[in-house]
């Protein structure tokens, strides 16, 4: 009895410290491969505990290594946005201004029920009071209200409020996001003028560069703080 109280107590403090190590994410929080490999250690952990003929390190190294996986894949997506979509999929938009995404709704295997109530988690009632909703890789929903809808704040008394914007992701971990800058009916040659203009010397050295469609540019270097400029 001892025996099975200290290999329940060293697979629990392992697998502990192993979730630790993996971040702090709540499940509904994790991207896919996240979850698989929080689901396969939530099984191999039961193995040892109750079946003693099973050596503890045998019980211990399959948990190791999967941690090891998971820092290779992490590690993977951070350095590459192909793979990042590839292992996390990509946010889907299921609200434009055009009205519901219809076809995007299906492919996600949902239904309006499904989107509705979405939408009154995020505190909307009716599908008129929203701008966008987009299904981030995590299952959640983002939601940006039209500009009548959109929580009034001290600088919003006696003015009107302009048109909410989705902005355009340019630049994501020092990489080019051409899909989403073409979107901007731009190249990359305009891109490397307004880099030029705001004295950023290599696009490596950002982390996160958009622009919405009112010129507003968001963007932040590794070790500075974000910066607000706007295109002439």
């Amino acid at each position: 009895m001892f025996i099975v109280f200290i290999r329940v107590l060293l697979i629990y403090l392992t697998v502990l410290v192993f979730l630790r190590l993996m971040g702090k994410r709540q499940i509904g929080e994790m991207q896919p491969y996240e979850l698989v490999i929080t689901l396969i250690i939530a099984d191999l952990a039961t193995l040892p505990m109750s079946d003693t003929n099973i050596p503890i390190l045998n019980g211990i190294l399959p948990l190791a290594i999967l941690v090891l996986i998971h820092f290779f894949i992490t590690l993977l997506t951070r350095k590459s946005i192909g793979i990042r979509r590839l292992m996390n999929g990509k946010p889907e938009i299921i609200i434009s201004p055009k009205g519901i995404e219809y076809q995007t709704l299906k492919q996600l295997n949902m239904n309006l029920d499904d989107l509705m109530e979405m939408i009154r988690e995020k505190n909307f009632y009716s599908f008129d009071q929203v701008l966008y909703a987009i299904m981030e890789t995590n299952g959640k929903i983002s939601v940006i209200p039209t500009s009548e809808n959109a929580p009034a704040t001290a600088q919003d008394v006696g003015k009107n409020n302009p048109p909410a914007q989705l902005p355009k992701i340019v630049i994501s971990d020092g990489k080019i996001v051409k899909e989403q800058l073409s979107e901007l009916d731009m190249d990359v040659e305009q891109l490397k003028k307004l880099l030029n203009s705001l004295k950023i010397k290599k696009i490596k050295d950002l982390i996160i560069l958009s622009i919405d469609n009112e010129g507003k540019i968001y963007y932040q270097l590794k070790n500075e703080n974000f910066q607000i400029a706007y295109k002439d």
